[in-house]
């Protein structure tokens, strides 16, 4: 048996692990359940890859993204390793053949979404296969008290039912007390060891400021970053609107949101990820599994849900262990504005209860019956229909998608409604061998079950990876076969897509899940609150509030956030001359940031350091007209 050391020089070519990597892989080795917390870019992939690749079997990772997984089975595909992931199997034949590659073709992983472990044919396959490791990652998703809960991680337990003698690793880099003992719990760990390493980052340095320009100073921040950067905002419109105005700025920028389609997406991470520009403006769609280890800097312009996303998404800078920065920045009254924005679009039970039957209505679903197909929903004018407020609403079906009541997806481009008009036999005899008509048919058939019996939405983007055909050429062909009625096609003019998974119950539909959307709705409340106490809470060490949120023991000052350097960057690089000339012009009259820069002809961020410590010191205040005022 090979030495982890050996498999880590081998596929990873490194000669040693980080701190408690090798720990975990001997309690792995020894078939003990784990629970390994490890800071973002800690190596998490490793403390399961390793051992897995020494135990006989197959390794089942459950992970949340398609994109984490994807990017996961194409990395220990390049290092020679064989992996593969049930991610965009629509067709039954396909899955029962991936799955039997797994049972008889020597496959040491196998990525599966928590959702596939409902389905019998996974469940009966995984029985048959010889497994040797099953690693829950992005483990925090299983508990309640977990950022990006996901009842769906619930059916993690059912492996542990299939495979009794197989041990568990849960990995995350984000966990309260809370969440490590309902991951415990929900995993059904006896005596699990549990590794922690600090979350502590000595290079990164966190900073959270209040400043009247947010866009200004950020398009200052981005001029001097040499890599790469990442600026998270609230909304997909802002995505657009600030890559654009950063492009204006001689700042190569490129953007990221949900409502984008899959393959536009790999695109613009790719180009990211390769350099063709260096500043990705994004949601928060942008999330887990984004790996570049240069990330100089990360901008939040928005206020994440938690500090759980927070360090997570601010952990994506400075992997590479050089200096790096985290700014949050925010306009004078974000604060104040949040607070009840935030409370309003969370939905509660009635509101949950009142969009429900709505959809009911809108899809004439009689009460008691539900249709099992993919019905086509136009979001905004269901919205306009019903007086609803569009952020709440997409939070209440995407609240009732994760409490199994329903299916909501929003419709990514290309998406077309096709039916066959002719058998599969009459099909066969239109289509020449070896022809891109052969090609196209073959790929949707392969991909899309039931596309002779009725109108079924697929996907062009999928059909163009299977055919590597463009998209223009599949829509000929598509063309040649309506114009001999062997088919029928349209584009899906929807925005959006609702399957129901229950009968209509109203009220009973709702009751089920009423007690756990109100703790939900709490345990959101709490986390964002503690988010804003840490934005205005600038007397504490950035890091050591982190820290402590996260249960660290005994956690120190960092000594490079903005509290702890705000003094020492005073004291060192401003001289008295400075701060007085500064003060010298807001007596005279208040004035914004902008306005002192070209006064006292000093840089933006020494006019903003000698503000943040100025209004610290109590000795000048920002008016509601966002400018800068002598007290």
């Amino acid at each position: 048996m090979l030495h982890p050391l050996q498999i880590l020089e081998k596929y990873w070519g490194h000669t040693g692990f980080r701190l408690n990597q090798q720990k975990i892989i001997e309690a792995v080795l020894e078939n003990e359940d784990c629970l390994a917390l490890l800071p973002t870019g800690g190596g998490k992939s490793v403390c399961f890859q390793v051992p897995a690749l020494i135990k006989e079997g197959i390794c089942i990772v459950v992970s949340p993204l398609i994109a984490l997984m994807q990017d996961q089975v194409a990395t220990l595909n390049q290092k020679g390793i064989k992996a593969m992931a049930l991610t965009n199997v629509n067709h039954y034949s396909e899955l029962e053949r991936i799955l039997d590659n797994c049972v008889f073709g020597n496959y040491k992983f196998l990525y599966i979404s928590p959702e596939r472990l409902e389905n019998k044919l996974v469940q009966a396959r995984i029985k048959s296969m010889k497994v040797s490791l099953i690693a829950v990652d992005e483990a925090h998703c299983i508990s309640q008290w977990g950022h990006d809960f996901r009842p769906a991680y619930r059916n993690i337990k059912t492996l542990r039912t299939l495979c009794p003698q197989t041990a568990v690793i849960a990995l995350t880099a984000t966990a309260t007390k809370h969440v490590i003992k309902d991951i415990t719990e929900q995993l059904g760990f006896l005596g699990p060891k549990v590794f922690k390493s600090s979350f502590f980052r000595p290079n990164l340095s966190y900073h959270s400021m209040t400043i009247e320009d947010p866009k200004h100073i950020t398009i200052s921040l981005l001029k001097k970053v040499k890599s790469s950067a990442i600026v998270y905002v609230r909304s997909r419109i802002e995505t657009e609107q600030l890559a654009t105005t950063l492009e204006l700025q001689g700042i190569s920028s490129g953007f990221y949101h949900g409502g984008m389609s899959f393959k536009k997406k790999g695109v613009i991470y790719s180009d990211w990820i390769n350099n063709k520009f260096s500043v990705m403006v994004a949601t928060n769609a942008f999330g887990m599994g984004i790996d570049k280890s240069d990330v100089e800097m990360v901008i939040h312009l928005t206020i994440p849900d938690s500090l759980e996303a927070y360090f997570q998404e601010s952990g994506r800078a400075g992997r590479n262990e050089e200096k790096a920065f985290a700014y949050l920045i925010t306009g004078p009254d974000t604060v104040l504005n949040m607070k009840p924005w935030f409370e309003n679009i969370i939905p509660n039970v009635p509101f949950l209860k009142l969009i429900y039957k709505k959809l009911c209505t809108y899809f004439q679903i009689a009460y008691g019956d539900y249709n099992t197909e993919r019905l086509g929903l136009h979001f905004d004018e269901f919205c306009e229909i019903y007086k609803l407020s569009k952020r709440k609403t997409f939070n209440a079906l995407k609240t009732l998608e994760s409490h199994g009541v329903l299916v909501f997806e929003t419709v990514r481009e290309n998406k077309l409604s096709i039916q066959f008009l002719v058998s599969n036999k009459t099909l066969q005899s239109l289509v020449e061998k070896d022809t891109i008509e052969n090609n196209v048919t073959k790929a949707v058939l392969r991909t899309y079950e039931g596309v002779f019996g009725k109108s079924t939405a697929i996907d062009l983007e999928k059909i163009t990876t299977k055919t590597g055909l463009k998209i223009s050429a599949i829509l000929e062909v598509l063309e040649r076969l309506k114009s001999v009625n062997a088919m029928a096609f349209e584009k899906i003019q929807t925005d959006a897509q609702i399957t129901f998974i229950v009968p209509r119950e109203d009220e009973k539909t709702i009751h089920r899940i009423s007690k756990s959307v109100s703790n939900q709705n709490k345990i959101k409340l709490k986390k964002f609150h503690a988010v804003l106490k840490y934005v205005e809470n600038n007397s504490v060490c950035k890091s050591l509030q982190l820290l402590t949120y996260f249960n660290e023991k005994k956690p120190k000052p960092c000594g490079i956030c903005n509290v702890c350097t705000v003094n020492s960057f005073v004291n060192n690089k401003c001289s008295q001359k400075e701060i007085i000339h500064v003060l010298e012009a807001l007596e005279k009259k208040p004035l914004s940031s902008k306005e002192l820069v070209e006064i006292c002809t000093l840089e933006d961020e020494k006019i903003i350091i000698i503000l943040q410590y100025l209004m610290e010191d109590q000795k000048i205040k920002l008016t509601n007209s966002n400018q800068y005022q002598i007290l």
